[in-house]
């Protein structure tokens, strides 16, 4: 029996939805996780207690289509836990990661895929160096879809202070992308004068 036929009383839509759909949200919270917390093994374990959580807890679940709505504010919650943990900072952040768990992207002819590649390291890079609070809001907002006042209700803040965030978070990383633009040209610009 899958996980989401573990949750009680189903109608007949639930009961089509298996393993297919258990896979589908546990790569959309280990995705998310991910992009939170810059630590493979932390992600994983944040989905590995936000499932066990949300087993325990299945009865709380009032609305069995928000599932996966629920199940974010949990990982959500993991994931403040475990950056408060004085052991992440030590950690060696890994931006390969987020690539193992996009889509195929086999169409695309080998030198797009690189270049599509290394921009997409190049953005995982510079979220990873925001603060947490605007890291949390951009990656909700566009990674995960979410509205504002989806994000407010889960995040428990004000529509006005998650505007804020991305705001600021968008600043941030505008400021941290072109810096690194500004410091490739400057290294190219050092390399010509030294030759």
């Amino acid at each position: 029996m899958s996980w989401l036929g573990a949750c009680g009383p189903v109608n007949a839509e639930r009961r089509i939805s298996s393993s297919g759909t258990d896979e589908y949200i546990r790569d959309y919270l280990l995705r998310t996780a991910i992009l939170l917390i810059k630590d493979e093994q932390g992600a994983e374990e944040a989905v590995q207690d936000t499932f066990i959580s949300g087993y325990d807890k299945i009865n709380q679940l009032t609305d069995h289509v928000k599932l996966k709505s629920w199940l974010t504010s949990i990982l959500i919650n993991r994931c403040r836990s475990h950056m408060r943990k004085p052991s992440w900072k030590r950690m060696v952040p890994r931006f390969d990661l987020i690539e193992r768990y996009e889509a195929d992207e086999s169409t695309l002819d080998p030198e797009d895929h690189l270049i599509q590649l290394l921009e997409s390291q190049e953005l995982a890079e510079a979220i990873h160096q925001l603060d947490y609070k605007y890291r949390e809001a951009i990656t909700l907002f566009y990674f995960n879809d979410m509205k504002i006042t989806e994000m407010a209700l889960y995040l428990k803040a004000n529509e006005s202070t998650i505007k804020s965030r991305l705001l600021r978070g968008r600043s941030k990383l505008k400021e941290i992308l072109l810096r690194g633009e500004d410091d490739e040209t400057g290294e190219r610009s050092n390399k010509k004068t030294a030759q």
